[in-house]
């Protein structure tokens, strides 16, 4: 699609799609490969993207996964269509209206789509990884390349979490460090996998949908629980099994007989006190130091944690079983007469409980999420008065999307929405060498409400104009996402 403001200049074309103003020569693209001159023409190098509702001939929508098989990306006649942003162009700094503004029809309701590619320099990927291996400190450097692209920040229940990008690190340090970030964040919200150093940590491979590799090690599981949850869960199945069980972890290391569930259980003491702090009965912190061994700790052998056996009220013959909270690392152990704990082999219905920490453990996997701030001018491609865009988005008027898929929209100030990359087609993001990434953004809105909040009623077009006039591919409809058209789910509920 030509950019009707370009300048010639001796074959030279300007794309002023954004602020780096390629000049471009005739038969070569520009610095982010997305427009190219064509003959004396700025035209984009990949298609729009649509995405369609494909239903099967009892007008049931065919689920995505069956819908993908061996479609080529052509227009499929009469299906339900929605317009992304992917392909759309670029319009930045918005000084003029976006470059789709379409109109549709829901149930005989007059909808509008604005499209476009917002250039997002204030933009991060927030990186959840489910694993209970330890990959570093908080708030440690993440670097690719020697560069720091963001932080290891709060570990949340059963996932290691990662911040990357962000203003500070696209053009807040030195150009390197910016265009590293910004190919690391365009490679990872692309699904590509971007390898990682920690500093004081692990090396690790992210992508999004895929397990994590930790210092060459493909991780399997996410923990059941913390050792105290692990417990609460599973002791009633070892109860008359076993007469202690110490479930190892870096955050909270659970003791069997002292916890409440054992309490419950009428367990007598064992007697096996655990190094760390004590919070409450059978619940201790710090039992050993973060690392690669069991439950995300440092150990190796799970009798280091035992600060001392309690000769009052241990027992000869006492079983103890040690094990982590994926149920990944397991020993059995039977105190002999100097009430040292002696390794044996796990009996079957200890090994069932055993197993089933495994089975009850979620598989371990990595998901992405771009996290960006609809802001500044690109609301000023939508209205005249932008502030109204992000009232009518927070009053539920106008749905937002990325590429057709939902977005979370955070609380408070201005349009700070995060997006799960995987839920967006393949590509979906591109990049310009400011440093910053570029990602489809779609608002979905009544007709009526779209002119009240200002926006460019004169250049709304049809959408059977518009795939009529483009390059478009076409991708299947996820069946789990809300349709952004219909009225009773987020768009254009002005009269509820």
């Amino acid at each position: 699609m030509a950019d009707e403001t370009s300048n010639k200049d001796d074959g030279l074309i300007r794309c002023d799609a954004c602020p780096v103003l390629c000049r471009i020569r005739d038969g070569k693209t520009g610095a982010c490969d997305r427009y190219a001159n064509l003959g004396g023409n700025l035209v984009r190098t990949d298609p729009l993207v649509v995405a369609q509702k494909v239903v099967d001939a009892a007008g049931e929508m065919v689920p995505f996964a069956k819908a993908s098989e061996n479609w080529d990306g052509s227009l499929i006649s009469q299906a339900p269509t929605f317009l992304t942003g992917i392909g759309s162009t670029t319009t930045y700094p918005d000084y003029k209206p976006a470059p789709f503004i379409v109109s549709s029809q829901q149930d005989g309701i007059d909808m509008v789509t604005v499209v476009s590619e917002g250039v997002f320099s204030y933009c991060g990927v927030k990186v959840k990884i489910d694993t209970d291996a330890y990959i570093g400190p908080e708030p440690a450097a993440i670097r690719v390349k020697g560069e720091q692209i963001g932080h290891v920040t709060t570990a949340e229940y059963g996932s290691q979490m990662l911040a990357i990008g962000g203003v500070r690190h696209l053009t807040g340090g030195s150009k390197k460090e910016g265009n590293v970030t910004c190919n690391a964040m365009l490679r990872l919200c692309n699904k590509e996998a971007v390898e990682m150093t920690i500093d004081g940590g692990a090396e690790i491979i992210v992508q999004a949908g895929k397990p994590p590799i930790i210092n060459g090690i493909q991780e399997e599981r996410m923990r059941v629980g913390c050792g105290s949850a692990t417990v609460g869960i599973f002791a009633p199945q070892w109860h008359n099994h076993v007469d202690e069980v110490i479930v190892v972890d870096d955050h909270i290391t659970a003791v069997l007989t002292e916890h409440q569930a054992g309490k419950f259980l009428d367990m007598p003491p064992a007697g096996i006190r655990v190094r760390g702090r004590r919070s409450t009965p059978g619940r201790y912190f710090q039992v050993a130091d973060h690392g690669a061994g069991w439950g995300g700790t440092d150990i190796t052998d799970p009798l280091d944690i035992i600060d001392k056996i309690v000769p009052e009220e241990a027992w000869a013959g006492q079983r103890l079983l040690m094990v982590s909270t994926t149920g990944q690392d397991s020993a059995y152990f039977i105190l002999d007469d100097d009430l040292k704990p002696v390794e044996a082999e796990m009996p079957p219905d200890v090994r069932v409980v055993v197993d089933r920490i495994g089975e009850n453990c979620e598989p371990a996997l990595c998901s992405v999420l771009f996290m960006g701030g609809a802001g500044g001018s690109l609301r000023a491609g939508v209205t005249v008065n932008p502030v109204r865009l992000t009232r009518s988005v927070k009053q539920a008027l106008t749905r937002v999307t990325c590429g057709g898929a939902p977005v979370y929209v955070w609380p408070g100030g201005g349009i700070t929405l995060m997006v799960d990359v995987t839920e967006m087609p393949d590509n979906s993001f591109g990049y310009v060498p400011t440093p910053a990434l570029v990602a489809p953004i779609e608002f979905t809105v009544r007709r009526d409400d779209y002119i009240e909040l200002g926006g460019y009623g004169d250049r709304i077009k049809r959408l059977d104009d518009v795939l009529a006039d483009n390059n478009v591919r076409a991708v299947p409809w996820r069946d789990n996402h809300a349709w952004p058209y219909d009225v009773g789910h987020g768009a254009g509920k002005s009269d509820s």
